[in-house]
């Protein structure tokens, strides 16, 4: 029962956050529907690192600041479905923590371009264009933000994640 309500109030709270993140993004004028976007939220994509309730969380987060910020249903549902395989994705490389950004950058930087392209009519841009603004955006929330948070949280992996966090490599 324990494991369970972990898991559970830790795949909240990241959700919460993932909100947060992403209001506080969108305040900036970072996010939303515009063809360069640089989502805070996005950096919380390497917590599968940590813990499986991360998949979840991030998932279920992007869902709901998708709903919460007004984004075309299609954003929804694709925007959502790139950062769960995202998430899956960074959990499945956890044994190689440099990797931990690939698949959140790759997911959404296949994905959104459509999202882009189909859901908020950016027609008047080419595709790789759309490609390069969102891996650009990416490798800036998850590639650059994303390993200064693991590495910030890496010190208190076992506080916040319990003891199942995975050991720093060279720890072990």
């Amino acid at each position: 029962m324990k494991n369970k309500t972990r898991f559970l109030v830790h795949a909240a709270v990241i959700a919460a956050l993932y909100v947060v993140l992403t209001y506080f993004s969108a305040m900036l004028g970072l996010s939303g529907q515009n063809v360069i976007q640089v989502r805070l939220s996005e950096a919380l994509c390497i917590l599968p690192y940590f813990t499986s309730a991360a998949v979840p969380g991030v998932t279920l987060g992007c869902l709901l600041a998708n709903v919460f910020t007004g984004a075309h249903v299609l954003d929804i549902l694709f925007g959502t479905l790139a950062t769960l395989l995202g998430a899956i994705g960074t959990r499945l490389l956890k044994k190689w923590r440099f990797l931990t950004p690939l698949p959140p950058i790759l997911a959404n930087t296949v994905i959104v371009p459509f999202v882009l392209r189909y859901a908020y009519f950016q027609t008047d841009v080419a595709f790789p264009f759309l490609f390069l603004t969102v891996f650009v955006g990416e490798v800036l929330s998850v590639g650059v933000l994303g390993p200064v948070l693991l590495f910030a949280l890496q010190k208190h992996r076992r506080q916040l994640f319990g003891d199942n966090a995975r050991k720093y490599m060279n720890e072990e």
